[in-house]
């Protein structure tokens, strides 16, 4: 049955392979069951419903990628974006939280019909090669950037900007999990990453009973000293978020801008994750763009789609399924699998405090080890091609934006070849999106 619906050995895989691969993206990414509600949750809306909007998206989202896009991606409310929907919109310009619903439905639809349309072609053709290299590597420094974030390694420091907070038994713990998941990655063993994600959780066991305080790690009005915690197992779904939207409200010209700006997040966000974990992981066609990619973007559109009438910040594809891909998950039955283990979290969410933060850091940190390949195809002695890759490259984690790296390496990339008269490898569809880069950085 396997084989029929995905074609796994034909793409070098086996079914426990893909299993596995799907339970590492999961745990890489599980984390966005209570943090999305917990983001909502300031603008309004309601915790418990913003769960379970959480969960029923990533279910459907995934299981569509799986089956209808054949791809090892999981597809979930994006982390970023829904601080734009909380803190800009909701927070920031005072809209209702109904109504910024409704901003992410329409932006939805018109998502939906960029896809249907094959706009995604054009953006993709446009793109040089080494713009796409230098996207694929900023991902994977991304997703280092959340792990180190997550472990708090990496914290504010108001004299250095950022820095390395004080070795303390929590950190020595997690220094003590990357050390052996690190093991596990250069011993080949299979499932290094799981394994590496329930080692560290064993080992955080003690922190909070024994030794050490993790309060840090949980936000204020959830502070705990444990990092491992069982609150209980079961908790009821909540469909009150269920059509919350204010459709006709959400149109109001005043509201436009923040359409704009979800649309192109979402747009950009998608079609930059695909084409990252394409190249890391080597999912192309015969052309050499990322695989089933017109598919995989209807899907992440229809996500988008229900995200708004089901109570939720716009869905997208997430750069944690590199976890899974790099466990050599191949085919759709990654995200299938991805999508059965959110499910039971619409009556199992206490359980998620039982992996603290800590326990996936290791696994996002050495993911973006495996994406970093690209890195050696760019052509880092032309200067026109290197400047803008990497300054897409470097401003993806340092902006911790996919969106604005990559609108920032649009804008360098036009102005670097008009200075040096290269302006023949400017293809039309780029000054569009020079044009749409500049607009979305002037509304931000």
């Amino acid at each position: 049955m396997f084989e029929r619906l995905f074609g796994i050995r034909a793409q070098g895989s086996t079914p426990r392979t893909e299993i596995l691969a799907g339970i590492a993206t999961f745990l890489a990414s599980m984390y966005i069951i209570v943090v999305n509600p917990t983001v909502l949750s300031d603008a309004g809306v309601p915790f418990s419903s913003a769960l379970t909007a959480t969960v029923l998206v990533s279910f459907f989202g995934s299981v569509m990628m799986g089956l209808y896009a054949k791809n090892p991606i999981l597809v979930a409310p994006g982390m970023g974006i829904n601080a734009l929907f909380a803190y800009t919109m909701v927070l920031g310009a005072g809209m209702e939280w109904q109504t910024a619903l409704g901003c992410v439905f329409w932006a939805g639809v018109i998502f939906a019909l960029l896809a249907a349309f094959n706009a995604r072609q054009l953006v993709i053709d446009a793109i040089p090669a080494q713009l796409r290299y230098a996207i694929a590597c900023g991902i994977g420094l991304f997703i280092t950037t959340i792990g180190l974030v997550n472990a708090q390694f990496i914290v504010p420091n108001p004299v250095t900007v950022v820095g390395m907070a004080s070795l303390d038994p929590v950190l020595v713990t997690f220094l003590i999990g990357f050390a052996v998941t690190a093991w596990l990655v250069v011993r080949n063993v299979p499932g290094a990453l799981i394994l590496g994600i329930v080692f560290t959780t064993l080992a955080s066991v003690p922190i909070g009973r024994w030794w050490g305080d993790g309060s840090r790690y949980f936000p204020e009005d959830m502070a705990s000293s444990t990092l491992v915690n069982f609150n209980g197992v079961f908790s009821m779904p909540d469909l009150s978020g269920l059509m919350a939207l204010d459709l006709w409200g959400s149109l109001s010209v005043a509201y436009w801008p923040f359409i704009f700006v979800l649309l192109f997040t979402t747009f950009f966000d998608a079609l930059s994750t695909f084409m990252g974990v394409s190249e890391a992981g080597n999912l192309k066609d015969a052309d050499g763009n990322p695989r089933n990619i017109r598919r995989s973007m209807i899907v992440d559109a229809s996500a988008a789609l229900i995200s708004g009438p089901l109570g939720t910040s716009p869905a997208n594809a997430y750069v944690e399924s590199a976890a899974g891909i790099s466990q050599g998950g191949r085919t759709g039955l990654v995200a299938v699998v991805v999508a059965v283990l959110f499910l039971p979290f619409l009556f199992l969410s206490p359980l998620l405090s039982l992996v603290p933060a800590i326990a996936t850091a290791p696994a996002l940190i050495l993911v973006g080890v495996f994406m970093m390949d690209p890195i050696r195809k760019i052509h880092w002695h032309q200067f026109d091609d290197a400047i803008p890759a990497f300054v897409a490259m470097v401003l993806i984690p340092f902006t911790y934006s996919i969106t604005h790296g990559i609108a920032f390496g649009f804008l360098t990339f036009v102005i670097v070849k008009l200075a040096v008269g290269k302006t023949q490898e400017i293809k039309p569809t780029m000054w569009v999106l020079f044009a749409l880069s500049l607009l979305l950085l002037l509304e931000g």
